[in-house]
């Protein structure tokens, strides 16, 4: 099993990477499959959303996405600042040289409220009609969390575990063959990361795209840190990030200062990251971008907090992190609509007490310990979002998964890597009680805090 530390951290636009991204990716892909076909007696598109897609797809964009993927566009390469203006500007969908159809996004765009496609709550399908409405061309897509997409056949592929896969030299599907392989090999869980990685490009290569990484997440954690106002959607959430962020540094040298106030700078830095993501802004999914604002958060606390950090503590840390994400995708799964929260800020704040662990030179057995006990106190937590909108309780969210995550870490270095529970079985465990969970519970904001909410 191999999952590149690229296809993980991927750099795109909130507010959501299986609602948002996903989707844009899919419409994107439509087009170029479209064009590969005979679609000369097209007149019309039409899109369905099922499932998730559907009962949060406004809150979360879903449709605008879809149509920013029609008009040719990119979750890596648009600019946020651009998108209202070619929302406005789409009105036809381009097929090839000599087809343009024609596209409503108020009527075309179809949001199917009733049960689920079977191979993942995510569905998306993209239709081409004739002029008398017959279906000529059709496929289906399923945005299956952290901005992967998957056609029918390939979902069919892939729960089958049946995936082409590259060859690499340390092939692990779990933490216990990882263990296993780096006992063998004499190798640290980031060092064969990077093996694996490397079998496809050079050191070099993996090092600048492992700073192009951290350098987005900074980025998008600095804009987060300065700006200020009420974010969009309707629920007149205000941004307090850079207000709580302001207050932090201008205590600073303050001798009346708490022990717990770097706990405060952690919590902000994810906040500011889950605010941009609410706003629309540019984001790198971590492992999603319900979730973006974990990891960075804690690489910050790293480097401003922690003594010998550097850049190459943060490749090592983006490396680890990778490597466990990896094994909980493979095995679990990292969507919120398929097994609640515990999927998305769950996994992050498992890959981020494993890479702040890595980072601090432990061993790989303390690793997998930091990784287990971050993702055992996120078992069974819900996804609920208030309105269908990544906001409440999202963005706080991210700051008790990074807070989570340095206490994991912290704990896991204090003992020798020994413990009770491996994170094999806590990643099962979370695909059983996500398995289990109530549909009203996994993004469907059809329960918890998204009925009760708005109910007071």
């Amino acid at each position: 099993m191999f999952l590149s530390v690229f296809d993980l951290f991927k750099i795109g636009i909130g507010p959501s990477s299986s609602h948002t991204m996903g989707p844009m990716v899919a419409a994107h892909r439509f087009l170029q499959w479209a064009a590969t076909q005979d679609v000369s007696k097209a007149t019309r598109l039409t899109v369905t959303l099922h499932g998730s897609l559907a009962f949060t797809g406004k809150g979360h964009g879903t449709d605008k996405a879809t149509v920013l993927g029609l008009a040719g566009e990119n979750p890596q390469d648009i600019d946020p600042d651009k998108v209202e203006e070619i929302l406005a500007a789409t009105k036809t969908v381009r097929l090839s040289t000599d087809v343009i159809v024609d596209f409503n996004e108020a009527t075309d765009i179809i949001f199917d409220y009733g049960p689920a496609l079977k191979h993942h709550a995510n569905g998306m399908v993209f239709r081409l009609l004739d002029v008398r409405g017959t279906e000529i061309l059709a496929e289906t897509y399923f945005s299956i969390g952290g901005g992967f997409v998957l056609t029918q056949d390939e979902r069919t592929q892939d729960l089958a575990d049946d995936t082409p896969v590259l060859k690499v030299p340390y092939p692990f599907q779990n933490a216990a063959e990882m263990l296993a392989m780096g006992k063998h090999s004499g190798q640290s869980i980031a060092a064969m990361k990077r093996a694996n990685e490397t079998a496809s490009m050079d050191d070099e290569k993996l090092d600048a795209g492992l700073d192009r990484i951290w350098n987005a997440m900074n980025s998008c954690m600095e804009r987060g840190l300065r700006q200020t106002g009420i974010l969009p959607g309707g629920l007149k959430v205000k941004r307090r990030a850079a207000e709580i962020f302001a207050k932090l540094k201008k205590e600073q040298g303050d001798n009346s200062m708490q022990p717990h106030r770097v706990m405060d700078f952690l919590s902000v830095y994810g906040m500011a990251i889950n605010e941009e993501n609410a706003g629309g802004g540019k984001v790198v999914t971590a492992p999603t971008n319900g979730a973006a604002g974990v990891v960075p958060a804690v690489i910050r606390y790293y480097l401003d907090h922690c003594i010998g950090a550097d850049q190459n503590g943060i490749r090592i840390f983006l490396l680890a992190a990778a490597a466990i994400g990896g094994i909980i995708k493979h095995n679990a799964s990292i969507s919120g609509a398929e097994v609640g929260c515990q999927g998305e800020v769950g996994s992050a704040s498992a890959m981020a007490a494993a890479g702040l662990c890595a980072a601090l030179g432990g061993t790989n057995e303390q690793v997998e310990n930091a990784a287990e006990i971050a993702l055992e106190h996120h078992l069974g937590m819900t996804c609920d979002p208030v309105g269908g909108l990544v906001q409440v309780p999202c963005i706080e969210r991210n700051a008790f998964g990074a807070v989570k995550a340095v206490t994991a870490a912290s704990l896991a270095l204090r003992g020798d890597g020994t413990h009770l529970v491996p994170l094999d079985s806590c990643v099962e465990t979370m695909r059983q009680t996500g398995q289990d969970m109530s549909e009203r519970y996994k993004e469907t904001s059809t329960g918890g805090l998204a009925v009760n909410v708005v109910a007071c």
